[in-house]
């Protein structure tokens, strides 16, 4: 796994970071939650590459543990990116701010069309 923090002033625009991605030859969506949502833990085939736009989610990996025997985590804010190996168990949790993100899937230097999401519980 592999986190870009965004270090500007202010954080980027959807569309500035959706033409960013699409230079990048992915074809990006953009899927919000209201806060509080969290996603069951689940795999990809593919590499996911997300950009948080607005308010923030935090990632957890229960199969890796920091240094206390805790899963691993990453908070998101607007402007982080996150790219995550196929096959990488994680779940989410949506801060008390909601979210949006952009998301593209990456598949053995493949772009794959728009993924199925796992489901999300309130």
């Amino acid at each position: 796994m592999q986190i870009i923090r965004w270090h500007g002033q202010a954080p980027p625009q959807e569309r500035e970071l959706c033409r960013k991605m699409q230079s990048q030859g992915l074809q990006p969506y953009s899927w919000s939650n209201a806060p509080g949502d969290t996603y069951s833990p689940h795999t990809h085939s593919y590499e996911k590459v997300l950009y948080c736009v607005r308010g923030s989610i935090r990632f957890i990996l229960p199969d890796q543990l920091d240094e206390a025997g805790l899963a691993l985590y990453v908070d998101l804010e607007p402007g982080d990116c996150m790219l995550l190996p196929a096959g990488v168990r994680h779940s989410a949790q949506v801060s008390s701010m909601g979210v949006t993100c952009l998301e593209a899937a990456r598949q053995a230097n493949k772009i794959v069309a728009q993924p199925a999401q796992p489901s999300v519980s309130a």
